[in-house]
């Protein structure tokens, strides 16, 4: 049974100026900084958050910039991965946050990814949600991927409409998971709804998601890696997955697969109880145990960074 551990919303003010929409469960253990996918919103790791708290930890989920309920800057101030590891450095500083598990869904695996490569020695381990090892430019040009990838236009559909679509699409999901997709959407005063993330912005993570090379970033990650792909029903995908996995597996310093068949690409929405398990099983026994990825950067590290980070 899922507990009911209470949490509360805060609104964080970055030194930069961007304030930062967060949920939040005190407790003494290891630190879970969680992190959603593209379009999707803090909500979404509910109830993953709720058992990691039940089991004593702290756990935070983050809505990024631009989406759920945190500032949504002007694409001049950059919705690139250099901008979003910066907000999440400075949020972990604010928080006082200190070697924190970080986990990331999908491209929020690809935050993690920039994170781990651009701040090693920040956390004590990393996971990969279906997500981390994407890299979205194999799939062909770019002009095809945003072709492929662009969102519907759900703007102006009734709010009841759009429950009733994702409860019908995720029949076995649990009342708690079909809301946290519902808060992708501002519930408008006439009923209908609209993505807190506009098309825009939309577009420009998807660029840098598709102009990120994660192979190239993932010998920087010194930090422990759970990664944690779906099999779903698309057989092509998965095989393909399975070859990004691989070549990810063999490039990382310390990392550990674990598939979840049969499982919606929301796995934190879809197995939550057993994706928390898996976690808590990592931290106390498994591939996050000893902490033993606080590192001291080396010049070599250094200058590798300074290739991917360079100031403009």
């Amino acid at each position: 049974m899922i507990g009911q551990l209470d949490s509360h919303d805060e609104f964080i003010a970055l030194p930069s100026g961007i304030t930062l929409h967060i949920r939040h469960w005190m407790g003494k253990g290891t630190p879970f900084v969680l992190l959603h996918g593209l379009a999707s919103n803090c909500r979404t790791w509910e109830l993953v958050a709720r058992t990691l708290a039940d089991a004593g930890h702290r756990v935070v989920t983050v809505d990024q910039r631009g989406h759920g309920l945190s500032d949504k800057p002007a694409l001049i101030y950059g919705y690139d991965f250099e901008t979003m590891t910066e907000d999440l450095a400075a949020l972990l500083d604010v928080l006082a946050l200190y070697a924190p598990i970080l986990v990331g869904q999908s491209w929020g695996g690809n935050v993690v990814l920039a994170f781990g490569a651009r701040f090693p020695g920040r956390t004590r381990g990393l996971g990969f949600i279906d997500g981390g090892f994407l890299t979205l430019s194999a799939r062909g040009s770019w002009e095809e991927s945003a072709e492929a990838l662009k969102p519907p236009p759900l703007a102006g559909i009734s709010y009841d409409v759009i429950r009733a679509r994702i409860a019908k699409m995720h029949p076995d999901w649990t009342e708690t998971a079909v809301a946290g997709t519902l808060a992708n959407f501002e519930h408008l005063p006439d009923g209908t709804i609209r993505p807190w993330l506009t098309l825009d912005r939309h577009m420009a993570i998807l660029r840098a998601l598709w102009e990120q090379q994660p192979l190239d970033l993932m010998p920087l990650v010194r930090e422990a890696v759970l990664i944690c792909p779906a099999r779903t029903g698309d057989s092509a995908w998965t095989a393909a997955k399975e070859v990004q996995i691989a070549d990810a597996h063999a490039v990382l310093t310390r990392a550990q697969v674990h598939w979840f068949d049969d499982t919606d690409h929301d796995i934190h929405q879809h197995r939550p109880e057993a994706l928390a398990a898996l976690f808590l099983s990592a931290l106390q026994e498994g591939i996050w145990l000893d902490g033993g990825n606080i590192c001291h950067l080396t010049d070599e590290v250094t200058n590798e960074m300074d290739q991917f980070y360079s100031p403009p």
